[in-house]
Formats: C-alpha cells, structure tokens, sequence
C-alpha cells in the first residue's frame, strides 16, 4: 500500500471520528436544552395562568365601565 493512500485513510478516519464525537455532543446539548425548556415552562406555568386570570377580570372589569357609561363615548384628552 502507497504512503499516501495510507495518509488518507487515517485523515479520513480521523475525520469521521471527530464528526461523530461532535455529532453526539450536539443530540447531548439538544437533551439538556429541550429538558430545561420544559423546567422552565413548568415553573412559568403558574404565572401564566394568574396573569391569564388577571388580564380576563380586567377585561371585564373595563366592559362594566363602558356599559355604564350612558353614550359610551371615552373621555377626551386635555390640550
């Protein structure tokens, strides 16, 4: 077998080893990250639904207000 050939083929190897070592630390950091994505969306989820809650009674809370105003026209701005 020629030097050269020999050469290439432990580049080549060399190569391919450290595209899959890299490759398994990208799925490995995927994990980890898709993991603490859901951490995080698990501890958010009670502060979403008291501001979901909150943004509702607003809502209601300015359509009585607009209801009881007899033209239902806004007040104006002073100039």
């Amino acid at each position: 077998m020629a030097p050269w050939l020999v050469i290439w083929l432990v580049v080549g190897l060399v190569s391919v080893v450290a595209i899959l070592v890299c490759l398994i630390g990208l799925v490995r950091h995927a994990l980890i990250l898709g993991r603490s994505a859901q951490a995080f969306q698990r501890d958010l989820q009670p502060i979403m639904d008291e501001l979901a809650r909150e943004g509702a009674k607003a809502s209601a809370t300015s359509a009585s207000i607009s209801h009881r105003r007899p033209d239902g026209a806004t007040r104006r701005p002073r100039r």
